[in-house]
This record gives C-alpha cells, structure tokens and sequence, in this order.
C-alpha cells in the first residue's frame, strides 16, 4: 500500500508540472521582454508567465481605511525640471497648459489637459505603495483608470503594451492586462489634495499590481504599442507583479 501511495504521489507531481508547462507554452509564441543574458533576469520572465498564467487578471489589490494612511517619502525625482526645460514653464502656470499626449496604436491620438482628465469618471482607491528599495507607505490616490482614456482614444486590437514616458526622462511600460486593471490610475490627487510636485504632479501612473518604481511620476507621454519597446537595462526588472 505504501509503495502504491508514493507512485500515486508521483504520478500527481509530473501531472501538475504537464499541466502547468501546458499552461504556459501557449504564451511562448509572444516575444517577451529581454533578459539583457542575465539569469536573474529570466527569471523575471517566468515570474511574468507564471502570473498571468496561474493568477486571475483583474482581482484588485488590497484597499486600506483612512485611518491607515502613513507618511510617504518622496523618492527618485521630486523635480523634473532639472531634466526639462518643458516642464518648468507648466509648473509656473500652475499646470494650465499641460496636456498629456495619448499616441501610437489607438484610433484617435490626442492631447489631454488636466481638467480634460478630470471630467472622466473618478476613481479613489487607498492602497500600499510597496518600493523597491524595501519600505512601503499607504496613501490615498484619486483618479481616472487608464482603461477608460485608452477606449476613449480608441485603442486598436493589435495594441499589446502601454508605454510611459515621464518629463525626467523616466519611462515604463506594462501589458494590457495591468492597462485595464480596474485599478491601475491616472492620479491626479494623493490624500485628498492635488498632486504635489514631489510625488509626479500634474499626473503619474498608479500601477497596483507591481512594484512602486512601475507607477511612474511627471507623466508627458502615453504611447500604445502593438510591440514590446524596449528602454533598455534600467537595473530593474520589467515586470514586478505583486
């Protein structure tokens, strides 16, 4: 009985790895991001393939009470127009003739002002910002989800990623599934006030799924994309699902 139990075991074992290379083989045919030959870094990968594989897409992450909102350093840039000489003119005008461009595979490119944002359907959501460098915070974000301005601008089928380019130089990029999570923002607000300048005023993205350093500040570009563009070897990796 008992060497009857240890081959029923492992038969259960090669059945559930069948089943889980069963499950990501399909994605394979897909180009992935690179792994610049690091073996960490492929890695990432198949944290990426397993996530979308064994994970549902569009479950939200934790929401949190008032009463657990926290400090929140600001960290990376607190002010952009050291690397722009575009932004430093927005900020003088107190953001009134930023417009934040939404291009590339969509139907109708355009050119969305704060207030055009605003008229949006709103979205407030408390959650824990997690940081990469090992410290977390929660703080309260206010916004329109990036699903509803990528139908409003008329994404194509093909599209496959949405890429972020910020006025400091900075730009991500995640795949549709995390574009059209219900809570991943363009916030315009951070504890019930305006953005402020260190935290990506006028609008930085709000990307809940993943790590902190993907929900990029001082938004200038959203530019769609049918494939993966690749911003090089920034030292982090492409996808931090949480």
């Amino acid at each position: 009985m008992k060497q009857q139990h240890l081959i029923t075991r492992r038969r259960a074992i090669i059945a559930g790895l069948t089943s889980l290379s069963g499950m990501l083989l399909p994605a394979c045919s897909q180009p992935l991001p690179p792994t610049y030959g690091n073996i960490l870094r492929m890695g990432d990968v198949l944290t990426y393939k397993a996530h979308r594989a064994l994970l549902p897409g569009q479950s939200l992450v934790k929401e949190y009470a008032y009463g657990d909102i926290s400090s929140f350093p600001a960290t990376g840039t607190i002010d952009p127009s050291v690397h722009s000489e575009a932004y430093g003119p927005f900020l003088k005008n107190g953001f009134g003739d930023w417009r934040l461009s939404v291009e590339g595979r969509v139907a109708r490119p355009g050119l969305y002002s704060l207030a055009d944002l605003q008229k949006f359907p709103m979205r407030k959501q408390i959650t824990r910002h997690l940081c990469e460098e090992g410290w977390s915070a929660i703080a309260e974000w206010t916004g329109v989800p990036l699903s509803v301005v990528l139908q409003h601008a008329g994404i194509l089928p093909t599209a496959r990623f949405v890429n972020f380019v910020a006025y400091d130089g900075y730009r991500e990029s995640i795949d549709l599934l995390d574009a059209f999570h219900p809570q991943t923002l363009l916030a315009y607000g951070m504890n019930g006030r305006d953005l402020s300048i260190p935290h990506g005023a006028p609008v930085r993205a709000r990307v809940e799924t993943q790590v902190g350093y993907k929900s990029i500040k001082f938004l200038e570009r959203v530019v769609v994309s049918d494939d993966f563009i690749d911003n090089g070897d920034i030292g982090w990796a492409w996808y931090v699902g949480i």
